[in-house]
């Protein structure tokens, strides 16, 4: 019998705890996606959250980390700088490089954590504490400042097609400022090589009613945290419909597909480890079907 290439996790289901590698005042994460996902070798995935006032130490890791602010504000001390995130920014922290993160806002910050290559519980989870960060004032993300090295911001405004002008998105042209739409789907890309990752890639994806993805599974796996609307998706022939705050992950080979399964846009965060090759990142069923079909018709 082949073994799952897939996991769906419920919002409902949502566990937060301390990580051990990771000690911290007021600091939790639900690890969504980990050594112990059967199937997943690349993916780290969860949900953090951090209380008001709380701190997480100075620390590096020997992977590098993407986050996707949810809710709340956070602060990270990187050794040249202090950004403070809120919702809607994003970043990377490339692999060695060490930072800590504070609190300093009332509410409890809520963010998506990527993590590549997947941490390993048997060395410790690649954490390592390293000496306090220099505590800098902290400085807003402002993704035009060609200062910028490792932050962004995006916003459901930036999924539609009709809101892609120079002066709407205030940022100067590139590949993460450029949205690809096809078949009902808006794409934009957010941490990538670009930003410096080197391991994985994080995106916004959103489909509008009638959007549809045919069956296709990918050399990669991928993580995909539904934000808004709902999705009727299929993971290796068994559907599930996903709303806000469910989690899903597709492994390498799972052939997977979605639709749109409301009647106003689905949008969701979604992640890739490692980075997509060059060609034949994508496999479609449809695509080798139609080839199959000509080869037995020549026969």
């Amino acid at each position: 019998m082949t073994q799952s290439r897939h996991v769906v996790r419920r919002a409902a289901e949502a566990h937060f705890a301390a990580p051990a590698s990771l000690p911290g005042a007021g600091f939790r994460r639900w690890s969504v996606v980990d050594e112990e996902t059967p199937g997943a070798v690349h993916t780290g995935f969860g949900i953090c959250e951090l209380a008001p006032d709380g701190m997480i130490p100075a620390h590096v890791h020997s992977f590098e980390q993407s986050m996707y602010v949810l809710s709340g504000e956070v602060v990270v001390e990187l050794p040249q700088e202090s950004a403070r995130l809120v919702e809607g920014d994003y970043g990377l922290v490339p692999a060695g490089v060490p930072h800590s993160w504070r609190n300093p806002g009332p509410a409890t910050a809520r963010w998506a954590d990527m993590q590549a290559p997947q941490p390993r519980t048997r060395f410790g989870g690649d954490t390592l504490a390293v000496p306090p960060v220099v505590r800098r004032e902290p400085v807003p993300v402002d993704p035009r400042d060609p200062r910028n090295r490792y932050f962004g911001h995006i916003t459901p405004e930036h999924m539609e097609p009709g809101k892609q002008s120079q002066d709407l998105l205030a940022v100067s042209a590139s590949m993460r400022t450029a949205l690809l739409v096809y078949s009902g789907i808006t794409v934009k890309m957010m941490v990538d090589n670009e930003l410096g990752a080197r391991l994985s890639t994080m995106f916004m994806v959103q489909y509008v009613p009638e959007g549809v993805a045919g069956p296709h599974d990918h050399p990669f796996e991928e993580t995909y945290l539904i934000l808004d609307g709902a999705t009727d998706a299929t993971f290796d022939g068994t559907t599930y419909r996903l709303e806000p705050g469910d989690v899903a992950w597709a492994g390498v080979g799972c052939v997977h597909s979605f639709t749109n399964a409301g009647d106003g846009p689905v949008r969701w965060l979604e992640t890739q480890a490692p980075q997509p090759p060059s060609r034949h990142s994508y496999r479609f069923a449809r695509d080798w079907d139609y080839l199959s079909e000509r080869l037995g018709g020549k026969q």
